[in-house]
């Protein structure tokens, strides 16, 4: 670790509070218990903001994840990092989400993001399973370190006030989520998301259920799963199966942005949303590209949209050739025109 001065809160080694449990912003948190994961290149401002404006009037209190942002990038400054913690008011309430693998450095830059006022909730990534990350010792690496990640947990949460919150998954080669909940619910988190998979798995094979109903079981602290929740009847059968006390839905989202609304109605009042037809998904897509080129320019917002619109024309007829011209589209008028060819479908 560097010898920049730390923030007085991490410098301090001050006692770990008990708050009172549960903490009533974070069961406001759980009145609308269907979240967006965060998603690395996916959940930036463009694509919470569309999705907050894609919910219901009455769900417009639901919590947004941030992409992962990096506590040693928060420790040194990196411009590109701190504007990563930036967020608009349209998208709040949000979860800045951070990772690392030095507790005294993550808990600093949960103090700085705390500080910045914009974020409901500090958010911890134990849960990444991408080779450079896992590499570091972060991310889901830190499965296989159980007393590291209390320590750092601990000093995040001594640091802030703010609710604090973990992501991990089943383990990293073999299962330990029960034994990693219970460190993390001891370091004093205020809720705990499961992603049913081990680092191992990456995102192949189905999400194992059973293993986060052991999770919910074994802490007191409320449970978030996630893992293959793509429509009402998978969120009906997560829920039986785990008895989690929200859902996270990660790359279902995915050119799907009208899908968090869709799942929270059904949750809340059973009703069963239609799916979005052609001129939707194409009214949808453009909103999409303008907000990505108002917050990012048009050279980067196009070069990204390519995801999103590879993302948003699967399982359209024709959808191969239309992601080859989206890919060879330059412009802004490039990408309106091949939209505007699929709201003519």
């Amino acid at each position: 670790m560097s010898n920049v001065t730390l923030h007085p809160a991490v410098a301090s080694k001050s006692p770990i509070v008990r708050r009172q449990f549960p903490r009533s912003d974070v069961v406001e948190i759980f009145q609308k218990p269907i979240f967006l994961a965060p998603m690395a290149g996916v959940t930036d401002t463009t694509f919470r903001v569309l999705v907050r404006e894609l919910l219901d009037d009455d769900f417009k209190g639901l919590l947004m994840f941030s992409e992962m942002v990096s506590a040693a990038g928060v420790h040194y400054r990196n411009e590109k990092t701190l504007a990563m913690l930036r967020t608009v008011k349209e998208e709040r309430p949000t979860a800045i989400q951070i990772f690392g693998s030095e507790p005294a450095i993550c808990a600093e830059a949960a103090a700085y993001v705390e500080e910045l006022g914009s974020t409901a909730v500090i958010d911890f990534n134990c849960g990444c399973p991408a080779p450079k990350i896992f590499k570091n010792g972060e991310g889901s690496a830190l499965m296989k370190n159980p007393a590291l990640l209390e320590k750092i947990l601990s000093a995040i949460r001594r640091a802030v006030s703010l609710p604090i919150s973990v992501k991990i998954r089943l383990g990293c080669n073999e299962i330990n989520a029960v034994e990693v909940a219970k460190r993390a619910e001891a370091a004093g988190v205020d809720f705990i998301a499961v992603h049913g998979r081990t680092r191992e798995q990456f995102y192949s094979g189905a999400a194992n259920w059973e293993e986060i109903a052991r999770v919910k079981a074994a802490v007191k602290v409320p449970v978030i799963a996630n893992g293959d929740v793509r429509d009402f009847d998978s969120l009906d059968k997560i829920l039986a199966t785990t008895k989690a006390d929200g859902v996270m839905i990660g790359r279902a989202a995915q050119g799907n942005p009208w899908l968090i609304n869709r799942l929270l109605k059904y949750f809340l009042t059973g009703e069963r949303l239609e799916p979005p037809t052609i001129a939707e998904r194409a009214a949808v897509m453009r909103r999409h590209l303008q907000k990505i080129i108002f917050y990012k320019g048009e050279r980067v917002g196009v070069c990204e949209m390519r995801a999103h619109a590879a993302w948003y024309t699967k399982g359209l007829a024709g959808g191969a050739e239309l992601r080859n011209q989206f890919n060879r589209a330059e412009t802004a008028d490039d990408f309106l025109k091949i939209i505007e060819d699929i709201n003519g479908r």
